[in-house]
């Protein structure tokens, strides 16, 4: 007996494109951009292969190199020149991230986005003003509502500077609210806000925790980060964030959590943006470096997979080289 259902017709050269379900573009992806007050010259991170901490005075030729290849969003995170127990240089008006962004604003066209978030700027690298006892008896570890103000002072003072989306990442109960209510009184009606909606304490973020010098310095984030565990909380983390304002939700990590991708984008009508982390960026190097996996073919069935879940945009470590593919 011969099948007459035969899937393998639509799988020759001439056609597979044509019937191709999913497509990847270099404009879905953003490129983050590390911005470093205590250099002078560039930086490569070790554990980021090919990626490099710049100078301010080098922050419009990174972003140029970025466009170059066709990805014209980048997210912009910031090394500070001091660090503080309240992250002051987060929201100060000469602050490095801020005057990245004037820079890069004021020089390309690129769609820039600012990353909002203490842990960069705190001396104790948690996401926000920590409780008395934290570091020897953590309960919540971070202040909840002590920290919303810094973080809409935060947000606010990147608008000032020329970001065209702001993007919360602490994962503070009431982040979305504080920082559109503060972002709409200053005049900033028109700068977007993309959520950390559904961000996990994950054990991906390594690499990147050394290339922003933002890795606690006692404990951890489990107080405020979701459990991996969980997964019906992710999209009750998306509603109260989609309630309150935001205009694009975000899943980080990405690849580890395809199921969470999914359930966002089948719930919610807004743009749904995946974070491809630093740890999901490394591993597939070491494996390449071993002669394992091949690199760019893991990189692109990875970032396709991402955008198969549900994401529509994708901040990516590979958005430059992925894009000259694609």
């Amino acid at each position: 007996m011969h099948p007459t259902d035969r899937p393998r017709r639509l799988r020759t050269d001439g056609v597979r494109p044509l019937v191709s379900e999913t497509s990847l573009s270099a404009s879905d992806l953003v490129a983050p951009v590390f911005v470093d007050a205590t250099t002078d010259e560039r930086v490569p991170i070790e554990t980021m292969p090919g990626h490099e901490r710049v100078p301010v005075s080098e922050a419009v030729d990174r972003v140029e190199e970025v466009r170059e290849t066709g990805v014209e969003a980048v997210i912009v995170f910031g090394i500070p020149e001091s660090k503080d127990p309240e992250g002051t240089r987060a929201y100060a008006e000469d602050g490095v991230v801020q005057r990245a962004i004037r820079k890069i604003t004021a020089e390309t066209d690129a769609y820039v986005i600012g990353d909002v978030c203490l842990c960069e700027y705190t001396d104790h690298g948690h996401c926000g003003v920590i409780e008395e006892s934290a570091e020897t008896d953590p309960t919540l570890t971070v202040k909840n509502d002590e920290t919303l103000d810094l973080l809409a002072e935060a947000a606010v003072s990147q608008a000032d500077a020329g970001a065209d989306m702001v993007a919360p990442s602490a994962m503070t109960d009431g982040q979305v609210r504080a920082i559109r209510e503060a972002l709409d009184a200053a005049g900033h009606e028109d700068v977007a806000l993309m959520s950390y909606a559904v961000k996990y304490e994950s054990a991906f973020y390594g690499p990147f925790r050394d290339a922003a010098d933002g890795a606690p310095a006692f404990g951890d984030r489990r107080h405020y980060q979701m459990d991996p565990a969980n997964r019906r909380e992710a999209l009750r983390e998306a509603r109260i964030d989609a309630e309150e304002g935001a205009d694009v939700l975000m899943v980080k990590p990405g690849l580890p959590y395809l199921d969470i991708v999914g359930d966002l984008r089948r719930e919610f009508d807004h743009p749904i943006a995946a974070y491809n982390v630093s740890g999901e960026y490394a591993m597939l190097h070491a494996a390449a470096e071993k002669g394992w996996l091949d690199l760019e073919e893991t990189a692109h069935e990875s970032l396709l997979s991402l955008k198969r879940a549900g994401a529509d945009l994708i901040i990516t470590y590979f958005a430059e080289d992925l894009a000259k593919r694609v």
